[in-house]
């Protein structure tokens, strides 16, 4: 990952190693960003980003949620974990592997189940977190 890393330019990162042939984790950032981290597990990589041009300070958290359906709850579990009481804002990305309603779904042959969108939903609800959708490709 950090050869990867490299060659697209950036010269400082966090990279969490992938258990087998799946997963892993990578936050990039080119030199001369002040980035301080918090922690990190295989679903998160979470870092306070100082700008001292601007003066500001914000955190990001990069999350990967559980593929499977049966793990999600633990997925949820860990992001509950990682809201606190800061004064800072906080800018949350990745994949989720979750969607929050049914018409988010591309292919709507199988619906999917209104229970576990439900938790996502109130999992976001809990961390005061807002979807601020997308734009591109559907499955960005």
């Amino acid at each position: 990952m950090e050869v990867v890393r490299r060659k697209c330019g950036f010269g400082n990162g966090v990279e969490v190693n992938s258990e087998g042939s799946r997963g892993g984790l990578c936050l990039a950032w080119r030199l001369g960003v002040s980035v301080i981290l918090r922690s990190y597990s295989k679903r998160y990589i979470d870092v306070d980003i100082e700008d001292s041009e601007l003066g500001v300070k914000w955190r990001f958290t990069g999350f990967y949620g559980s593929p499977y359906a049966q793990d999600r709850n633990d997925s949820w579990d860990v992001l509950r974990s990682l809201k606190v009481a800061d004064d800072i804002p906080w800018f949350i990305c990745g994949d989720f592997n979750e969607i929050m309603y049914g018409s988010e779904k591309k292919k709507r042959e199988i619906p999917r189940d209104e229970r576990r969108m439900d938790l996502f939903r109130r999992t976001l609800e809990d961390c005061q977190m807002s979807d601020v959708g997308y734009s591109g490709r559907w499955f960005t």
